[in-house]
């Protein structure tokens, strides 16, 4: 009887032996089947897909700034330039103006009042020069920036970025405009100007033409009080 019971437990003990042992093996073979199903289910090209988005993103922002940059500068040189074109403006007006108070006076003064209206006449002149050289050096300024922020409207249209491209061309289109409309109206004092001076040197040549013959032989061989630099 203890022989019995000591085989029964025997064989009990070898039955739960090889049970753990089988369910250990299959539950190894499920942790590494697991982890092979894990290993293959990291997202490798999505990480690629995050960078090439990445870089993407960083394009956009860099177009938008080189954007935000060329606007600045364009928005300085137009001011600059719309400033100087006013200036340059004013001065041709104050030369059409003297040249017709000029024009008016001519055969009322003597020819020492003359030399002192000229005189004023050709200061203002110098005046409009210089301004003239400044617009024109600050118009070759404003077609440099106008010219980079073309670029750099193309440069994010086609990088995609599409609103820093719209508001790139919108802010071209209204400083053009806006010098446009300045530059009309430098252009229409210089018609004034050009017509002034016209007058001026019929009236002159006029009053020449009235002088008395001795008086005009003695002007052509000494000094001819008209005579000056236009």
């Amino acid at each position: 009887m203890a022989a019995a019971s000591r085989w029964l437990r025997s064989c009990c003990s070898l039955l739960r032996r090889r049970c753990l042992s089988g369910v250990n093996g299959r539950w190894h073979q499920m942790v590494g089947v697991g982890l092979g199903v894990a290993l293959c289910a990291v997202p490798v090209v999505e990480k690629q897909n995050s960078v090439s988005l990445s870089n993407d993103a960083l394009i956009k922002r860099a177009v938008s700034l080189v954007t935000d940059s060329t606007s600045t500068l364009l928005s300085q040189t137009t001011y600059a330039l719309i400033e100087a074109l006013t200036e340059y403006t004013k001065a041709v007006y104050t030369l059409v103006s003297l040249y017709k108070q000029y024009a008016s006076l001519l055969g009322k003064m003597n020819s020492e009042e003359v030399d002192a209206v000229w005189q004023v006449v050709i200061g203002a002149r110098v005046d409009m020069t210089t301004k003239q050289q400044e617009y024109l050096r600050l118009e070759s300024s404003w077609m440099t920036a106008l010219r980079l922020s073309e670029m750099a409207a193309e440069a994010a249209y086609q990088s995609g970025a599409d609103q820093a491209s719209v508001t790139a061309r919108s802010h071209i289109q209204l400083v053009k405009s806006q010098v446009q409309e300045v530059r009309q109206l430098s252009q229409k004092a210089e018609t004034k100007l050009a017509e002034a001076q016209t007058e001026e040197l019929i009236k002159a040549q006029g009053e020449e033409s009235s002088l008395p013959q001795g008086i005009l032989g003695s002007t052509e061989a000494g000094e001819d009080p008209y005579l000056r630099e236009d």
